[in-house]
């Protein structure tokens, strides 16, 4: 078994990481053989490798404190003012150098923080001119791209032959890591049973449609006159992670809407898309996280955050946000869909702006069915890969929920 030696060169002691498994390896280098203690006894012995693969030489390395198994890119960061945070530089083949930080994004930075054991990626630093230099300045390292939930830097896509636009050393990739990060999760229940459909007049969207909220249609609408069909629900977004969720931008940039009168602090806080079986978007909607706060908490857990007076944005861990349904860009314009069968899709934190522990969680998916006067939605459920939802055949539906369409009159 190989393992890789991948920590900061500034190594650092953490009780919490400490080894108190009966597992260590004989002396040697880092390239090993392995005995364990059985059922308790002071006796040591060999572990067969008959079954042994990449899987249980993962966990081996890493319980030894010896980073991760048949990794084929060393990593370290340098420069920056505690273990947590720095300029990341990798070693392929037998040469040290920077990471160009073209398409360096928070998927990247975690990735990194995960491959050093520092927990998860706070910030995606692009620049970094101002932490302390090292004998390393070259670039070798560009198009790094990373879904964000591999476990070496290796894993990722990046450029055979280095290319990069900005290779002056301050523009070298690097990171600040943290123990702990928020982490979202929509209540796909309520989702299901707040849908309904709504004819609303375009005369009460005029806010809605300098945000963006409507479909392309409705820039050739005969405005104030007509209505546009809207695709509405709650949707309610826990932090159940270990750090609040805030606005990657400070406050002093939040820009103000005087439509609606209040700030925008993140440009996408969440996607509504409605796609077809093989995976088409059909319509869209986006919700600009416009106020991030603390509706309501888990017993014993405090507010935090609240938009009134220009007060702070974010998710306390153990609250959550509800975004009601009659609120404004709370749907997705379906007037231009056709009856059949959908998939509505609510992504939360999109752009991956935010460090969270969890990005799989990010994902709610629900069958749909439409039948131009009605709406049904069921099988509402978290994390799915769509490949595998496309594929199954819709079920079923259920009898019909509150899907009722108010009249126009009724507005």
């Amino acid at each position: 078994m190989l393992c890789f030696l991948v920590s900061n060169p500034r190594p650092r002691t953490d009780p919490a990481r400490r080894r108190t498994d009966p597992l260590r390896r004989p002396p040697g280098g880092a390239e090993l053989g392995l005995e364990t203690r059985h059922n308790g006894t002071l006796s040591w012995g060999l572990i067969c490798g008959e079954t042994w693969n990449t899987r249980e030489a993962m966990v081996a390395c890493m319980q030894l404190g010896l980073g991760y198994a048949n990794q084929g890119v060393q990593i370290w960061i340098v420069g920056g003012r505690t273990t947590y945070e720095g300029r990341v530089e990798v070693q392929v083949g037998s040469k040290w150098g920077t990471v160009c930080s073209a398409g360096w994004t928070t998927k990247e930075a975690m990735v990194v923080c995960r491959q050093l054991g520092l927990g998860y990626s706070m910030h995606a630093i692009t620049e970094t001119w101002y932490w302390d230099s090292s004998n390393v300045t070259e670039m070798i390292m560009s198009g790094v791209k990373c879904t964000g939930n591999e476990m070496s830097l290796s894993q990722c896509q990046h450029h055979k032959t280095f290319s990069c636009q900005k290779a002056a050393a301050k523009f070298a990739a690097g990171v600040i890591c943290s123990d702990t990060a928020s982490d979202l999760v929509l209540n796909a229940l309520l989702v299901q049973q707040t849908v309904y459909i709504e004819d609303r007049p375009l005369h009460m969207l005029y806010c809605a449609a300098e945000e963006d909220c409507l479909s392309k249609t409705a820039a050739q609408a005969n405005w104030p006159y007509g209505h546009h069909r809207l695709l509405r629900f709650s949707s309610q977004i826990h932090n159940i992670g270990r750090a609040d969720f805030k606005p990657k931008a400070g406050r002093h940039s939040w820009v103000w809407h005087a439509c609606h009168g209040h700030y925008h602090s993140m440009d996408i806080f969440t996607h509504y898309d409605l796609l077809s079986g093989n995976g088409t978007k059909v319509a869209e909607g986006h919700k600009a996280s416009f106020c991030l706060e603390d509706t309501d908490c888990q017993e014993g857990v405090s507010k935090r955050y609240e938009c009134a007076n220009f007060g702070n944005q974010g998710i306390t861990v153990g609250c959550w946000d509800l975004y009601r349904h009659d609120i404004d860009c709370q749907w997705i314009d379906i007037t231009d869909v056709k009856p059949g069968n959908y998939i509505l899709q609510i992504v939360i934190n999109p752009n991956y702006e935010v460090a969270e522990s969890d990005f799989t969680n990010n994902c709610m998916k629900c069958n749909c069915k439409y039948d131009g006067h009605r709406i049904w939605l069921h099988n509402c459920h978290i994390g799915d890969a769509f490949s595998e939802e496309a594929e199954r055949r819709f079920e079923k539906y259920p009898g019909q929920l509150n899907n009722q369409i108010p009249s126009i009159n009724q507005q």
